[in-house]
């Protein structure tokens, strides 16, 4: 393998560095997709915590409510469960939405691209 691979940069080192520079390519075509699946988590987790403070900060307000206000004086009970469900349910979908993982390991295809060079050297070694 060594072999090959010496032979290679003597007699054409052009073809490493366009090698290089697609590796180079490779891996930050791979880093943008990473960044960008983090940051679309890190908004899932901001809005679920948002909802979730909002859902908690009308809860209080409709048990406040509930406990000064007679019930016979109360109009629309059910909105006092509408108000605060609403955010807690986008929070619950934001949580579940960040947790869902898009299925393909991070630097996938940098990877896979080692292996198949690293195959294609042994290759090349053992048929030397």
């Amino acid at each position: 393998m060594a072999h090959a691979l010496l032979h290679l940069i003597a007699t054409r080192p052009q073809l490493l560095v366009d090698h290089a520079q697609a590796y180079a390519e490779l891996a930050g075509a791979d880093l943008d997709e990473v960044t960008g699946d983090w940051k679309r988590q890190l908004r899932l987790v901001a809005m679920a915590l948002c909802g979730g403070a909002v859902s908690t900060v009308l809860t209080g307000v409709a048990l406040m409510l509930w406990a000064v206000v007679p019930a016979a004086q109360i109009e629309a009970p059910w909105a006092l469960v509408a108000a605060p469900l609403l955010p807690a349910l986008l929070a619950a979908w934001c949580v579940r939405a960040a947790r869902a993982s898009r299925g393909q390991p991070a630097f996938g295809n940098l990877k896979e691209q080692v292996r198949a060079d690293l195959r294609m050297l042994r290759q090349a070694g053992a048929v030397s």
